[in-house]
């Protein structure tokens, strides 16, 4: 999960000074004492998983006195302006912490060194190839992914018991429409089925959206890419506008919420269940009220199965590194299965590696950990972020048409055109 504070002009002047202040050198890759010096920028940002990091760099550190890696605390909310300016002003950090779906336009203008020949084979073999589909861009490798966070259901335990439905497994999980008729029946007085925060609407329902078989990018043989609608893409975006304007089984208030926002309603007993990133389950550990039961759920399945995309956290090493080598050694390390695991729960995220996925500490049942490793065998890389154009048509398109359907504002047929014809020609213009 990504912390959700508003970028200004002034957060992102101050931190790409600290960026590029903390990734400053000798000029020469040396940190002035003789070793190999690298630059780690870290987007860590809740105290677990800051903490998780800065003991690993430390650990780095001690077993490897040549190679002095210093840590340097990045944002999520800015770090796409500080990478770009710092490339272009030739100061990138050796070692890049970002996320699969930012990292197109980087691999692509030549400013992330392609990982093929620099890591081992241990660690190329141990993450999926479906995972590393989210770091191809043309027949280069620009990221490590590492960490990554399916959608879930997280349920209120006393509800889900009193109203008698049926509960899913990743096994048996509900179907779209089953899902729909579960939210009607747990709404009654004062409270709702379900509380969709849609703040941000294009990701959640492009990547529940491969559930119902879903894929609205659709690549051609010469390699462009254009917008189709099949019956698959209206599944999810359907059963969402139904819950809210036809069931009345989702609350209208929380079409403009961040995940975070929903849950005091939750813990009240608004919501009976709310979709989150999994990671969001740290935040119902330490808010909710004394006994209050909840339970982690998988989310509805199609024709698709319990298929989502996902975008992973990554690691990347920058073109201009003059130690691309030892970056390479340093991603190894801290990706080794033991570390991953660290790595993963410090962020309530699941990772990439098949070995530290097989880990027991993440086959409880205390928290969900076992349902989401479940869910992580079906994850896929979300449908367009390899796709050039897509922030623009996500910013200026999708998420605007989106958030109009799912209020009631346009029906289905404005949606489609909207998506489909303003969207290709939003996409025309990136691959002529």
């Amino acid at each position: 999960m990504r912390a959700s504070v508003t970028t200004t002009a002034v957060a992102v002047a101050t931190a790409l000074a600290l960026l590029l202040t903390g990734c400053s050198g000798t000029g020469d890759g040396g940190d002035g004492n003789g070793r190999t010096g690298l630059s780690f920028l870290s987007l860590a940002w809740q105290k677990e998983s800051v903490d998780a990091n800065k003991q690993l760099v430390k650990e780095w550190n001690e077993t490897h006195p040549d190679i002095h890696v210093n840590y340097v605390q990045g944002s999520w909310d800015t770090v796409h302006d500080q990478l770009l300016t710092s490339f272009e002003g030739d100061e990138a950090p050796d070692v890049i912490h970002d996320a699969s779906d930012d990292l197109a336009d980087f691999a692509y203008g030549g400013y992330l060194a392609d990982l093929r020949t620099l890591l081992p084979d241990r660690l190329t073999s141990d993450i999926p190839q479906q995972s590393w589909r989210t770091t191809t861009f043309g027949d280069g490798v620009y990221g490590v992914p590492f960490l990554q966070e399916p959608r879930v259901l997280i349920a209120n335990t006393k509800i889900l018991k009193e109203s008698g439905v049926r509960i899913p497994t990743p096994g048996n999980p509900w179907s779209w429409a089953e899902f729909r008729q579960i939210t009607k029946e747990l709404t009654g007085k004062g409270r709702y089925g379900v509380a969709w925060p849609l703040k941000e609407p294009v990701s959640v329902t492009l990547n529940l959206g491969l559930s119902a078989g879903g894929r609205l990018f659709h690549p051609g043989a010469d390699g462009k890419v254009t917008i189709r609608a099949g019956e698959g893409d209206q599944t999810v975006p359907g059963a969402i506008h139904d819950q809210v304007n036809i069931d009345h089984s989702a609350a209208r208030t929380a079409l403009g919420m961040g995940g975070s926002d929903t849950l005091p309603g939750f813990f009240g007993g608004k919501y009976a269940m709310v979709p989150l990133g999994f990671s969001y389950r740290q935040q119902v550990v330490e808010q909710a009220p004394e006994g209050f039961e909840w339970t982690v759920l998988p989310a509805p399945a199609g024709s698709g199965g319990l298929a989502q995309g996902v975008s992973p956290q990554t690691l990347s090493v920058a073109e201009t590194s003059p130690h691309k080598k030892e970056a390479a050694q340093f991603i190894d390390f801290l990706l080794r299965p033991q570390n991953m695991v660290r790595l993963a729960k410090g962020d309530w995220m699941l990772p990439t590696g098949t070995a530290a996925l097989a880990d027991p500490a993440l086959h409880t049942d205390k928290d969900g950990w076992s349902t989401g490793v479940a869910v992580a065998k079906a994850l896929r890389p979300a449908p367009a972020q390899s796709v050039r154009g897509y922030p623009e048509w996500k910013d200026k398109v999708a998420t605007p048409a989106l958030q109009e359907y799912y209020s009631g504002a346009i029906g289905a047929e404005e949606l489609r055109k909207r998506l489909i014809d303003d969207g290709n020609r939003v996409l025309a213009r990136y691959q002529r």
